[in-house]
Parts: C-alpha cells; structure tokens; sequence
C-alpha cells in the first residue's frame, strides 16, 4: 500500500513535537500573527475548535505572556496536560445555545481564533460546504461575542465561498483579508480570513 503524504512527518510536525505542541497547526497561527498581529498580552481570546490544543497553548505560551485569558471551545478535551491556568476549557458545540451562554458569561473577546474545519468526507463539493457553513457559523459568533476592536481568524477551505465571506467581512472590520500560511501543507486547500479592528454590526 502507498503511504500518503500525510502519514509521513513533515518538518513542521517534528518542530511541533520538539516545541511541546499536540499538532504542527501551531505554526499556523504562528505566521498569522507575525503578520497581523492578533493576539496582544491582556487580551481575552475565544478559540473555536480549539482541540487538540496548539493554537491554545500557544497563545497562552507566546501572545498572552500570563496575561489575559483563553476560553477554548472544541466537541473533543483539549489534549494539554496540565490545562494551563489562563484556559478555560468547554466540551461542546460553540454554537449551541448551552455554550453561548457561557461564552456570554465569559466575555466579550478581544480577538476569535478558530482553526476548526469540518469532518472531511473526500468529496471536495461537500467538504467546502461544510467548512463554509462552519465559517458563517464562527462570523456569526463573532458578531454575537467580539468587542470593537477586536480581530479575527477564521479557517475555510477554497471553493467554499470565502469571496463572499471576506465581502461581509470587509463591512465588519476596517481590515480583512485571506492568508494562507506557509506551514499549511502543500496539498491543502485551506485558507484563513482574518478580520481587523471590529466595527460592530453595520
């Protein structure tokens, strides 16, 4: 049997094992906020999909600096141990109203991180339908959740209407745009919207 490209460890996934981070996605968030600067120290963030943990841990490693807190909302625990102490961590649907509420009781956000992408079925019509409906759903929380002023990270697949997206974007925040970072393999079709400087609802 041929062995995929993903079953074999990249030099990202070895730097994320060396680094102590669960998945090489940190590098990810790594290079997004090298070049937009989303994350600052004392901010409160909501990370949305945040299992196994990486763009967790490495906000509270790298953007906090022990300043601040994360509410980490994923279907799955988050796979940190311990559970660093500026993380709050919630199993569940971030977009059911049980975890709204908490959200609401945990808020407003200075910035919305979320790598979350749907269960992926090999039929790329399907799979960007569900990464678009999944991104709407994470747009619409940020709305309900983000203070003036805050940012953005949303991922989406291409092909799954985030031309759309980053129009509605563009008329929430004074800045969005899509950036596909480096460390997003080479065979992948993701792509993240980051929204800058939230202006509220229009």
């Amino acid at each position: 049997m041929a062995t995929s490209r993903r079953d074999k460890a990249d030099s990202y996934t070895l730097r994320a094992r060396k680094d102590g981070y669960p998945a090489r996605s940190v590098y990810k968030l790594e290079e997004i906020q090298a070049s937009c600067h989303i994350v600052k120290p004392g901010d409160t963030v909501l990370d949305v999909g945040a299992a196994p943990g990486s763009w967790t841990l490495y906000t509270h490693r790298m953007l906090l600096k022990g300043e601040g807190r994360i509410i980490a909302v994923d279907l799955n625990p988050l796979n940190l141990n311990p559970i660093p102490p500026t993380v709050t961590a919630f199993v569940g649907d971030a977009f059911s109203k049980e975890i709204r509420a908490k959200l609401v009781e945990n808020g407003p956000f200075d910035a919305i991180i979320s790598d979350a992408a749907p269960m992926t079925m090999g039929n790329r019509s399907v799979d960007t339908s569900r990464s678009e409906w999944l991104a709407e759903q994470v747009l619409i929380l940020a709305t309900e959740q983000l203070k003036k002023g805050g940012n953005l990270v949303i991922k989406i697949f291409q092909g799954g209407g985030q031309q759309e997206l980053l129009v509605r974007m563009r008329s929430l925040f004074a800045k969005a745009k899509t950036l596909k970072p480096k460390a997003c393999r080479s065979d992948s079709f993701e792509t993240y919207l980051i929204g800058m400087d939230y202006q509220g609802c229009i």
